[in-house]
């Protein structure tokens, strides 16, 4: 007599399958039909962070809470409106305070382009003589070390900048809050953001606060602001993803800040070295988005019962987000290595972990959410144009809404995947993409690559079980 399990195995058999992809691929090598689905158990099973998921997931008060925090994003209109000193315009700034990129860190934990950064920004600022006298200082416990974010302020890569450096203020006309972004040095090695403090280093700081920032006050006295968004919403229909690659965004600003430096009442000669400067450097816009992104954030943080990211950022040592609805809390954990492409020469033994403030890009829906728009650059971060639309599409899943200013033409104009939600990243377990460059592990190396990366699920998984208390 047969059973019903010879009745089943006598028929044909279409298998859907569940975990390790290998065992879909060798029924198929069979001649079964087999199906596999990409599924996990949520929060990766973990009891705890499966209580505080259970808890948050579905909230009336969350969700009203996340609208408005998109809403209230995507209404900022940031603007370009002067280019000053840190110290004049930063509050609360002082002589002695050095800000970086990422979460709090001591010096004796930075990572070597960090340090070298604060060893140049002590040499720039007069405050040692020789890099010797400048380690003595830096681990004195005169210097106040800070996170940008903390100041309403983002820098790329070390994103050390100290009192006398120039930023670019960008006021965000709707809310009124201002937001600070060093100028971007140009590429190469021979950098400050990467910890270089040389001679040349400390002299093309001192032009751009000497002769760069009067000009481009001037400059921009001649209008009410540039809109920035307006770039960037422009940039990324020309093949920008507004991260790593610039050039069209960089090209719109060049174009809007011209006639600006021609009226100007400043000499022709330096007016003429500014345009040179701007021009020269594909990456300019890389600081104005990031102050955007920053200014727009900024306003969207704080709101109560949200459980949207609205800062991504990494030291080299370790990455933090924060959550608008969990105040100025960090949750932390460690920076990844980013995987791409390196350039001749160089391999993941010279790299430093992934650092910098300009995840902020992504965490306004740019950069790696944005990958789709730019197939100049996907091959460029170690991908194929594939991949760039795959990591958009999968970028949907962990996102509360789509941007309505910054759309992607190769998916039909969709707005762009906007508003991390913490829920979702432990939900789903999708992390967040980021194209980032890498940079040399050792001091003013400079950058030996770039690629993709993501935060480490620590810093979700704290944030998700604060947040359900904090609920």
């Amino acid at each position: 007599m047969n059973s019903r399990i010879d009745e089943l195995f006598g028929q044909k058999v279409s298998v859907i399958n569940l975990g390790t992809e290998t065992f879909a691929k060798e029924l198929q090598t069979q001649g079964a039909d087999a199906i596999h689905v990409d599924w996990r158990p949520p929060a990766g099973g973990n009891p705890a962070l499966m209580a505080a998921l259970e808890k948050v997931i579905e909230s009336n008060e969350i969700d009203a809470a996340n609208t408005k925090t998109l809403e209230t994003y995507m209404d900022a209109r940031p603007l370009l409106v002067s280019v000053e000193r840190a110290i004049d315009v930063i509050p609360g700034m002082t002589p002695y305070t050095i800000l970086h990129a990422g979460p709090p860190i001591a010096f004796e934990r930075m990572a070597g382009p960090m340090k070298g950064a604060v060893i140049g920004a002590l040499l720039y600022e007069g405050l040692a003589a020789t890099p010797e006298e400048a380690w003595q200082v830096a681990t004195s416990g005169k210097i106040q070390y800070a996170p940008c974010h903390d100041y309403g302020a983002v820098g790329a890569m070390t994103g050390v900048f100290s009192a006398h450096m120039t930023v670019h203020v960008i006021k965000n006309a709707t809310h009124g809050n201002m937001a600070f972004c060093p100028i971007h040095e140009g590429s190469g090695y021979n950098v400050q953001r990467y910890g270089a403090y040389d001679a040349d280093v400390l002299q093309r700081l001192k032009w751009l606060d000497e002769e760069f920032r009067p000009v481009m006050q001037a400059a921009l006295q001649q209008t009410e602001g540039i809109d920035v968004r307006s770039l960037i919403s422009q940039a990324l229909h020309m093949s920008d993803e507004c991260h790593n690659r610039n050039k069209a965004g960089t090209s719109l600003f060049f174009r809007a800040i011209v006639p600006c430096l021609l009226r100007a009442d400043v000499s022709r000669e330096a007016a003429l070295r500014v345009i040179e400067f701007i021009n020269a450097n594909d990456h300019y816009h890389l600081s104005l988005t990031m102050g955007a992104s920053k200014a727009a954030l900024d306003a969207a943080h704080g709101i109560k019962n949200s459980s949207i990211v609205t800062a991504l950022c990494r030291n080299g040592v370790d990455f933090g987000i924060r959550v608008s609805g969990c105040g100025n809390t960090w949750f932390t954990g460690p920076a990844q290595m980013v995987k791409g492409l390196y350039f001749p020469g160089f391999s993941e033994a010279n790299a430093n972990p992934d650092m910098g403030d300009s995840a902020i890009s992504e965490t306004g829906g740019l950069g790696g959410f944005s990958l789709g728009n730019a197939p100049a650059i996907v091959q460029f971060v170690g991908g194929t144009v594939e991949d760039g639309i795959s990591y958009v599409k999968k970028m949907y899943e962990i996102t509360w809404t789509e941007n309505k200013h910054y759309t992607i033409p190769f998916l039909n104009f969709r707005g762009a995947p906007a508003g991390v939600d913490i829920r979702k990243v432990i939900q789903t377990g999708v992390l967040p993409i980021i194209t980032t460059g890498i940079a040399n592990k050792e001091p003013g190396r400079g950058q030996v690559g770039a690629g993709i990366t993501t935060p480490p699920m620590d810093c979700f998984e704290k944030a998700i079980l604060a947040f359900s208390e904090k609920l």
